[in-house]
């Protein structure tokens, strides 16, 4: 059995929002995944941090190991930005604008869950930055989605989160011979689901959901043996046509969890990229690649255009000419919506093939 810790936060807090000033609080894995997008190259974000003071070293002086590492508050003008997918942490590279000392030095902020930030931006945030926002707090909301996808032999557990599909543990069965002989003994295929169900019982909150999915019948014993254990948490069975994570991203698509996923962003982006693939499949109302974006966005013809949130905000990438940021703003006018993608997920990465950008227009072209 593999177990990775997983911590998914509670939502996010918003601590100040102005124009120019934005205050908060990192709840979860998902608010990491926005912050990423929203702290970008020019503007300035500040938090506490460490600086090694040079007044308290020896005579030798500089930066040495006897120099005391001093909290302070610390503001940098950004220049870039590290973050992987679902990791629970964030570094942000600048140059100290504003500190007790070292101003105009070098300096990495490590952003962590329950860490209190700060983003500044002189001329005001743009659109999409406060777009994004605010789909990552009204995200911070909702119920999150413990998904649990059974196989004989194998079990891993996946978390449902607003920006994508977060594996947290895998059970593996060892020593219990082919699947042949795992149907015919029982007793193992019961003692593994037992260690499957204990699993659970440490790692999930008593009330998150649990969709149990998979192939053949096994997963309904999973849920005979968790209600037998005393959970009460709300559980649907699912039957998929694979296992692994192809059984995940298919109850995704097929919405089949109903009301328990249909709320979440990332299931709302699948749905509507799923739609453009069905719509490409049928020469359908659909366009992508530079220029039969601009001629839909000229015609007036996009009614949604999904674009993948770091091409939106890719300074050294443009359409037509224009930076994506703006061209892409041009919507709002034209009575179109704009939504902005993570490829975090199987159908992203999909559209990260295609150009990164795609629109579901109003009539075919």
């Amino acid at each position: 059995m593999e177990i990775f810790s997983v911590y998914l936060g509670e939502g996010m807090n918003i601590l100040k929002r102005d124009e120019y000033e934005w205050k908060i609080r990192v709840e979860s894995v998902d608010d990491l995944w926005a912050m990423a997008r929203l702290i970008r190259p020019g503007i300035s974000f500040a938090m506490l941090g460490e600086r090694r003071d040079q007044t308290t070293g020896g005579e030798e002086g500089g930066r040495s190991k006897q120099s005391e590492r001093k909290k302070m508050w610390i503001q940098l003008k950004v220049q870039s930005v590290e973050h992987q997918s679902f990791s629970d942490t964030l570094r942000v590279h600048g140059i100290i604008e504003s500190a007790p000392i070292d101003i105009g030095l070098h300096h990495t902020h490590l952003v962590e869950l329950r860490d209190d930030i700060v983003l500044l931006a002189s001329k005001g945030f743009s659109t999409m930055d406060r777009d994004l926002l605010n789909e990552a707090e009204s995200a911070s909301k909702r119920g999150q989605v413990a998904l649990l996808v059974v196989e004989g032999d194998e079990m891993i557990l996946y978390f449902v989160t607003g920006r994508g599909l977060r594996e947290s543990a895998t059970w593996t069965m060892r020593g219990g011979g082919k699947r042949g002989d795992l149907r015919q003994n029982e007793g193992i295929s019961k003692q593994f689901r037992a260690t499957v169900v204990n699993g659970l019982t440490q790692q999930l909150d008593d009330q998150l959901p649990l969709v149990i999915c998979g192939p053949g019948h096994n997963r309904d014993r999973v849920m005979n043996d968790l209600k037998e254990a005393g959970h009460q948490r709300t559980m649907l069975s699912i039957a998929t046509s694979m296992g692994g994570r192809g059984a995940a991203n298919e109850v995704l698509r097929n919405g089949s969890a109903g009301s328990l996923l249909s709320e979440h962003h990332m299931v709302k982006e699948i749905t509507l990229l799923e739609e453009a693939w069905k719509r490409l499949s049928t020469n359908g109302a659909v366009a992508y690649g530079s220029h039969d974006l601009v001629r839909a966005m000229n015609e007036g013809a996009i009614d949604t255009l999904l674009i993948s949130a770091d091409l939106l905000r890719n300074d050294d990438s443009n359409i037509d000419g224009t930076s994506w940021e703006e061209w892409a703003s041009q919507l709002k006018s034209l009575g179109g919506t704009l939504v902005q993608c993570s490829t975090d997920h199987d159908d992203g990465d999909q559209l990260l093939g295609m150009g990164g950008a795609i629109a579901l227009l109003r009539y075919r072209m």
